[in-house]
């Protein structure tokens, strides 16, 4: 099935975004099969042989942003999508609450200092817009201060891209009945339920100002250099197959090249 997972997923810039009219649900026609799982696996190996040139050229970075409510699915989604990659041209970087160091410097600080450098991959699960997120929501700065963020965002990133740093940004959209049905099977599975804590179940009454908070990063800081996706991640099968499409086609637009060897091979051939 031809779908263009990037057109049908992009933000695209000057939209005003409303959640409330993407379907979590959504999988633009695509049907749970044996065909689904056959076409991620070709996917997932397009991508470790994408990411092998990246490293080669080391002329380019790409940096995978993941955004998304508790439960949403970013470890499962950079565990199953990144399955492939090797692990030496693949970094992930968490953002939780800063530290003592971090809170000394600037919100991008620590952003900037976790960036991959030419011919990785970096993956940032949560990031510099829980500054305009988690940050808003929790008045855990004044209002003026988390304004002037959404413009910095946008200042930082184009410095990225101008710098040959690729940019893709993910929201994981799920549903208030989905985060519950996940946090309640967590709660009987022993390989899960140490993931839970009381702060989850908190936060969902705070669920209609992440909203509000989503959205607004959503419409202010989807650029063309770098763009945000809305990913329906109700259905994990689904998710796994948008994100891993999405990397494939911005990697292949990339048109990246092996560098010329550096010395005479023929010549080494014959010794």
């Amino acid at each position: 099935m031809a779908t263009n997972f990037t057109k049908e997923l992009i933000v695209k810039p000057g939209k005003k975004v409303k959640l409330r009219k993407f379907n979590p649900d959504e999988t633009l026609g695509w049907e749970k099969s044996d065909n689904v799982e056959t076409d991620l696996e070709k996917s997932l190996d397009r991508l470790d042989a994408l990411q092998y040139l990246l490293y080669a050229e080391g002329k380019r970075a790409l940096l995978l942003v993941f955004q998304g409510l508790d439960a949403a699915g970013k470890d499962g989604t950079i565990r199953r999508v990144m399955s492939r990659v090797n692990p030496q041209g693949c970094r992930v970087a968490s953002f939780k609450q800063p530290s003592a160091e971090e809170a000394k410097h600037d919100f991008l600080w620590r952003v900037h200092r976790a960036v991959p450098p030419f011919g990785d991959i970096g993956i940032f699960n949560r990031s510099h817009y829980e500054d305009v997120l988690i940050a808003r929501v929790h008045n855990l700065v004044p209002k003026h201060v988390w304004q002037r963020r959404y413009k910095l965002i946008n200042q930082f990133e184009a410095g990225l891209h101008e710098n040959n740093v690729t940019i893709l940004k993910f929201f994981l959209h799920i549903s208030k009945d989905e985060q519950k049905k996940r946090f309640m099977e967590r709660i009987d599975d022993p390989k899960k339920c140490w993931k839970l804590s009381d702060s989850d179940f908190a936060e969902r009454t705070f669920w209609d100002d992440y909203t509000v908070a989503y959205e607004e990063a959503l419409t202010r800081c989807t650029t063309d250099e770098a763009p945000w996706f809305v990913i329906p991640a109700n259905k994990k099968w689904f998710r796994n197959l948008a994100i891993s499409h999405i990397i494939v086609e911005t990697l292949e637009k990339m048109k990246l090249k092996f560098p010329e060897p550096t010395v005479n091979v023929k010549k080494l051939k014959w010794q």
